[in-house]
């Protein structure tokens, strides 16, 4: 199965971008064979901005991200929500990409749920 979660909100301030990493995560331990997508649009979009320190006992959401990818998960950022908050040039956690509007429809297209959080 091919799960896409559409993450639009910050990454701090409001949990819903923490709740789709941590539901994203269970996928991968308790579903092994599902293959997970994040496509990051608006805000969320700052969650992939690599070198993140948070006080100590906070979720830190760099962390959840490189451990998406470190089981295979897939990691793109919308372009222009990159590009309307100055994040072009800045340093991103490794493994995620910057993509577009029509990589998102593809992935919805080939998805079999789709979760926007």
């Amino acid at each position: 199965m091919k799960v896409l979660f559409i993450l639009n909100e910050p990454p701090y301030g409001s949990d819903k971008t923490y709740n789709a990493l941590r539901l994203a995560m269970v996928f991968q331990k308790d579903q092994p064979d599902t293959e997970v997508r994040l496509f990051l649009m608006t805000d969320a979009v700052t969650a992939a901005i690599s070198a993140q320190a948070t006080p100590q006992g906070y979720y830190n959401v760099e962390r959840m991200l490189k451990s998406v990818l470190a089981k295979g998960g897939h990691v793109k950022l919308c372009s222009t929500c990159c590009e309307a908050r100055g994040i072009k040039d800045v340093s991103l956690v490794e493994g995620v990409e910057v993509s577009t509007m029509s990589q998102l429809g593809q992935w919805t297209i080939e998805s079999d749920k789709v979760l926007v959080f």
